[in-house]
């Protein structure tokens, strides 16, 4: 974990911030700025907790703040926030699983929690693209509901947690790209190679901002256009466009399953059998049900109580986006129901205020996906 000092700034400090808030300790402004009322606030704090009140935020204080953190949603999301939280639940909580399924492309652990017992495996997963990040809070925001409604024996909207415990064993993997998620945040460290390499990327594509218009992997790999389901025709569609080599989006890669990233989940799933996926993203508030000819059993009747649940519109991908995703495969490989969700509207990274909207919508989904199973 990152270690925090006076001086410093970024979303890492406002989830500091935002913990000695819950803590009773901070009540100055969330500014992402590590400043005289935070350095004063963390000494405070680091003497509540009999540890020396040096006012940097090492280990140990990292430590005691566990139990005073939740998933925030009302800041910018970065991977070392998403390690934070499932040490927090882990601490808070007893009742799942976590793993990971790999490493990025620097070296970072993909991880994949799981809750319940039940018979029939699904899988949510989020921050495939790396501008797409506020997809990563709204299923963590969901395990930490999960989790307390279970603990106080509660609904999660109109299901009992219980039942959903009982019922389905779901997996969640929050953020599949944290290497890009990171270099969208500003979480990467400018002097650092990867970011040297994404820039020196980046500027062959001057109509792409930079970094808020990276999707990609660290290395210019889109992981959405990764899976062995008609790759051909989806490097045709691209490389027509103009990305024929590492980009800030949409290359293809050299060939089907290069990215790292993609290998995990492609291996993942294979060693899971789902049931049923969801793969969320962030442009059009649109489900995508369908992949090619397949039509697995049941899936437009999901798709159909998915829309009527979320007021998002139920739709076939578009053509441009039709082919080598993680869900076209998922289709093609099982015949079963894949789902890409999009959430928001507007230019990505779509801003953290329309979270609330954004969860409001997808909470009935992630509740009753599970029931929906044969």
């Amino acid at each position: 974990m990152k270690i925090l000092k006076k001086g410093m700034s970024g979303p890492l400090v406002a989830f500091l911030q935002l913990t000695l808030k819950n803590a009773d300790i901070y009540n100055d402004n969330i500014d992402y700025i590590f400043g005289n009322y935070t350095f004063e606030a963390v000494k405070k704090f680091q003497t509540v907790q009999n540890l020396v009140p040096d006012g940097i935020v090492g280990k140990k204080t990292w430590d005691a703040l566990l139990i005073y953190m939740d998933i925030p949603t009302s800041i910018t999301y970065t991977y070392d926030i998403l390690d934070l939280n499932i040490q927090s639940l882990k601490l808070k909580y007893s009742i799942f699983e976590t793993g990971n399924i790999g490493t990025s492309v620097m070296n970072k652990e993909i991880p994949y929690i799981k809750l319940g017992k039940g018979a029939k495996k699904i899988l949510y997963l989020a921050g495939t693209h790396a501008n797409e990040w506020i997809t990563c809070p709204l299923l963590m925001k969901f395990v930490e509901e999960y989790l307390i409604s279970y603990s106080n024996e509660t609904k999660i909207l109109d299901k009992l947690a219980k039942d959903l415990y009982n019922t389905a064993t779901i997996y969640i993997i929050p953020m599949l790209n944290p290497d890009g998620i990171d270099l969208v945040t500003g979480n990467l460290s400018k002097n650092s190679n990867y970011y040297i390499n994404a820039k020196r990327i980046s500027e062959n594509f001057p109509n792409i901002r930079f970094p808020d218009g990276w999707k990609a992997n660290i290395q210019g790999i889109d992981l959405n256009l990764q899976f062995p389901a008609k790759w051909n025709e989806a490097k045709g569609i691209k490389y027509s466009q103009g990305f024929i080599t590492f980009a800030p989006r949409d290359f293809v890669g050299n060939y089907p399953l290069e990215a790292v990233e993609a290998i995990s989940l492609y291996d993942f799933s294979i060693k899971n059998s789902f049931e049923i996926i969801l793969t969320y993203h962030s442009q059009g508030e649109v489900i995508y049900w369908k992949f090619d000819d397949f039509n697995p059993p049941n899936s437009e009747k999901i798709g159909k109580q998915f829309s009527k649940i979320s007021g998002y519109a139920l739709e076939l991908t578009p053509y441009s986006s039709s082919f080598a995703g993680f869900k076209d495969w998922f289709i093609q490989n099982y015949n079963l129901p894949g789902y890409t969700i999009e959430v928001g509207l507007g230019t990505n990274p779509l801003p953290i205020s329309q979270f609330n909207s954004i969860y409001e919508k997808n909470l009935g989904i992630l509740e009753i996906a599970p029931f929906l199973i044969n």
